[in-house]
């Protein structure tokens, strides 16, 4: 049977691009699928890198990682890179936590890779999941880089990720939109429209790090929460970039408790709270509110492992 037209075509653009590869040192990609040719047709020109952090949280933030990693793998395809950096808890623990996840996925152990340049402006007592986005700010400074909260989930590609990739200068960037803003000591910086950095894309060569000191030096104040890192990205990138925003309808601020959307959104969904050990307050019923949380993603689960390709009959399933 003779090769199709379209698939001579790819493995001419293929070998070109792996003999550019070779001539610059950069690392290869992968080749692309069919299943995600809409996403390949934007990594095969420019290096798209995705990451995660994870540390010690909860079972069920590792169970929504997994999802995480199958989703995004469904929308970007294999041809980019994928990252998962570990904080707080060897390799071999969160691997084991996380589970069968895509045979692409890199874990690295980002212990002790803080930038030192942001180690003046931390108060020293980091809280749980506080600055963990910061070791190291950036995996590969010279690719787009696409950093997800582990608990957000993607299963289709947003209309801001899609025009920050197709961007033809390559110097915007994005946030995701949130139900209400939450900045820490950085609102005045950051305005009134709310802003989640649970989905922060950046183009290749900015330097998030000298931006975020910019604004520190400012002010002259440490970082004492997990609002403070957010609302210091999102003074940051905003103040910087051109950013694009990913609306709550497409990835929707998910959990059981208004103002949060009890919905998955149209591309994705980000599952605050599902993360923590415990949360800060009790239902009614004398429950805690992580146990509702918990519940809630339970509902939610066997819609979304169809959508990101999970096979439920196999999947191992976690107490509440």
């Amino acid at each position: 049977m003779a090769t199709p037209r379209h698939g001579v075509d790819a493995s001419r653009r293929e070998k070109k691009l792996r003999h550019v590869l070779a001539r610059t040192g950069a690392r290869p990609l992968h080749s692309g699928i069919s299943d995600v040719e809409r996403g390949e047709r934007r990594m095969r020109d420019r290096a798209l890198v995705l990451r995660w952090t994870i540390g010690n949280v909860s079972t069920h933030g590792y169970d929504v990682l997994r999802r995480s990693l199958h989703g995004a793998m469904r929308v970007f395809g294999p041809s980019a890179r994928y990252v998962v950096c570990v904080n707080t808890v060897p390799l071999s623990v969160a691997r084991a936590r996380a589970g069968a996840v895509p045979g692409h996925v890199e874990w690295l152990d980002v212990t002790g890779m803080l930038d030192a340049r942001l180690r003046p402006h931390l108060d020293g007592a980091l809280t749980e999941g506080t600055s963990w986005k910061f070791a190291p700010v950036r995996v590969a400074p010279d690719a787009y880089e696409l950093a997800l909260d582990n608990d957000c989930v993607l299963w289709r590609m947003p209309e801001a990720i899609r025009a920050w990739l197709d961007d033809p200068r390559g110097e915007s960037c994005v946030l995701a939109e949130d139900v209400r803003p939450a900045f820490g000591q950085f609102a005045r910086e950051c305005g009134t429209a709310p802003r989640n950095s649970g989905i922060r894309g950046l183009p290749p060569g900015l330097d998030l790090t000298a931006e975020m000191i910019r604004v520190l030096d400012s002010r002259g104040m440490l970082l004492t929460s997990e609002l403070d890192e957010q609302g210091l990205q999102v003074a940051a990138i905003t103040s910087a970039r051109e950013t694009h925003v990913v609306t709550v309808d497409e990835v929707s601020i998910c959990s059981p408790f208004p103002p949060h959307r009890p919905a998955l959104g149209e591309c994705g969904a980000h599952f605050v709270g599902l993360n923590a050990h415990r949360l800060s307050w009790t239902l009614p019923d004398g429950r805690n509110a992580c146990e509702e949380t918990r519940a809630h993603f339970a509902r939610l689960r066997p819609a979304l492992d169809r959508l990101v390709g999970i096979d439920d009959a196999r999947e191992r399933v976690v107490a509440l």
